[in-house]
């Protein structure tokens, strides 16, 4: 489901990083009403590239069996599935929540981050078809409310979502429980990972995920010790 080498031959491992830094930031002109028209803006390469990545993940999950909590034990991760599959892919949501929310690029790759951080610590969690949606639109919310100093609120960005507001407060509460409410992202961190995402559009498929993102993890670590520090998705 990953990349394929016809991507590859498309796209420059550069581009995500000059996307990441491209003049061609937020503006202040993107409207809080959905009704109206978005800013138009070029979608950037990391939104193919982590897109292709999680439909990776997505279908490797969902060949396994997904374990199921003890009786009498809730499931902490059920805020997040959705009755039913999306018709809209992982690849388009992504671009909705870009076209409309007006974050930096920047966020992106920091969600991605909280998404392996989530995983790392949830090692019961499997991201699926049923919840990857609400991850995503939760995992960037909680990035942009970190990186960025001016961003929409819960209700607008429940509205690109395509949930309530009740609900997308309830899903963000519950991302933060779960990550244990660490935020930080070092810079060396930031920069593993835009250089792993390089890395998967110079392979062009096949990735090896799990074991690149638990080595950026591991050095996620050492940094926090040495610093002693941090409805269309119904």
């Amino acid at each position: 489901m990953g990349l394929n080498s016809g991507l590859s031959e498309e796209v420059s491992p550069c581009c995500i990083r000059s996307d990441l830094y491209s003049s061609d930031a937020a503006t202040d002109d993107v409207p809080r009403d959905l009704a109206s028209s978005p800013v138009k803006r070029k979608c950037p390469t990391v939104i193919r590239v982590l897109s292709s990545l999680l439909e990776r993940v997505v279908a490797r999950n969902e060949r396994l069996r997904a374990p199921s909590p003890p009786e009498g034990v809730e499931d902490k991760f059920s805020a997040f599935s959705g009755a039913r599959i999306p018709a809209i892919s992982i690849e388009q949501y992504l671009e909705r929540i870009f076209r409309y929310a007006n974050c930096s690029t920047s966020c992106f790759v920091v969600a991605y981050a909280y998404i392996d951080r989530l995983v790392q610590q949830q090692p019961n969690l499997r991201i699926t078809s049923l919840n990857v949606h609400r991850i995503l639109i939760t995992s960037i919310l909680v990035s942009v409310k970190f990186l960025d100093d001016s961003y929409y609120d819960n209700s607008y960005y429940a509205q690109i979502g395509g949930i309530s507001t009740q609900e997308m407060n309830k899903l963000e509460r519950a991302f933060l429980f779960l990550l244990g409410f660490r935020l930080q992202v070092t810079v060396s961190v930031f920069e593993s990972y835009c250089s792993h995402l390089e890395r998967e559009v110079s392979l062009g498929g096949g990735y090896q995920i799990e074991k690149a993102l638990q080595a950026i993890c591991s050095l996620d670590g050492e940094a926090k010790n040495s610093q002693e520090c941090n409805t269309l998705v119904a």
